[in-house]
Parts: structure tokens; C-alpha cells; sequence
């Protein structure tokens, strides 16, 4: 689905001049974004593939994770796109490493029962790792890459005794 389509859809329970008037723009410029761009078609480039472009541009990933951050959710990177050791694949060791990884940080942060900023930002950082870990972990067992995860440990500990 094409992001003109999206709003398109969108438009169709949420009023567009409410938008308009919620985000201080015209009305034409609202349903343009719900119409295709080019040379054929009257419509705009939206808020959707600027978002888009800005993020592929930057490959900066708290871009999106702050915007879910926005609607109280949380993004978590896909197991093919998702940039982990061994080819995307991670022993259940090394999972249970980046967990023990964050409770150490939590630790590390609580122990004056105050967390600063840094501190908070720094436990964000292990967490959105973990999310991204675990997720891809599951969808290689999901996928009945088990066995081809253990080869991989082996592979990953072998390489580093040497």
C-alpha cells in the first residue's frame, strides 16, 4: 500500500478539514497528500514518504522510534533488515548476554535510587537492542532456523577462542 493510499483510507474515518484545521493547513493540501505525486496526478509529496526519505536518508532508527515513542508504542526492527551477529542469526547465549547487558545497566543506574538523564538514555539504548535481539531470535525459530543458530554459536565462540 502506497502512503497516498494510507490517508486516503484515513480520510475516510477522520475528517479531513479537521485535520486541516488541527495542523493549521488548507484543506487542498490535505486531500493533495492523499493523491498520487507526478506528472499525471495532482497530488503532493506527504508527511508519510518525507518521513520515509528522512529516515533511508539518515538510517537513523530512533527517527521512528521516536514517533512511536509519541503514541506510547515501540518500534522493533525486523529480523531481515535487523543488523545482529552471525548473519542475522543470535544464539540463545549471547540473547541472554543482552539481557543480563541491560539488567547490569539498570543495576549500574538504580543503585543511587536516581536515574539521570544519561543514565536514561542509556538504558533506552540497551533496551531497543534487546527488543531488536529477541525479535530476531524468535523469527529464526520461528522459521526452523534453530539448529542453523546453534552451528552459528559454535562458529562465533570457535572464532573468538582463537
Amino acid at each position: 500500500m502506497e502512503s497516498h493510499d494510507l490517508l486516503r483510507e484515513v480520510f475516510k474515518e477522520t475528517s479531513p478539514k479537521q485535520i486541516a484545521e488541527d495542523m493549521g493547513l488548507s484543506l487542498s493540501l490535505i486531500y493533495k497528500w492523499s493523491q498520487a505525486p507526478g506528472e499525471d496526478s495532482s497530488g503532493t509529496t506527504n508527511p508519510l514518504d518525507r518521513m520515509a526519505s528522512l529516515i533511508e536518508s539518515t538510517e537513523d532508527l530512533r527517527l521512528i522510534q521516536w514517533l512511536c515513542r509519541k503514541k506510547n508504542g515501540f518500534f522493533v526492527e525486523s529480523p531481515e533488515k535487523a543488523k545482529v551477529i552471525s548473519q542475522n542469526l543470535m544464539p540463545a547465549t549471547n540473547l541472554i548476554q543482552e539481557f543480563a547487558d541491560l539488567l547490569s545497566v539498570v543495576a549500574c543506574a538504580a543503585t543511587d535510587n536516581h536515574v539521570n538523564e544519561t543514565e536514561a538514555v542509556r538504558i533506552r539504548k540497551r533496551w531497543e537492542k534487546l527488543k531488536t535481539v529477541t525479535e530476531t531470535f524468535v523469527h529464526c525459530c520461528e522459521n526452523g532456523n534453530f539448529a542453523k543458530i546453534q552451528e552459528e554459536a559454535k562458529v562465533v565462540a570457535h572464532s573468538k577462542s582463537i
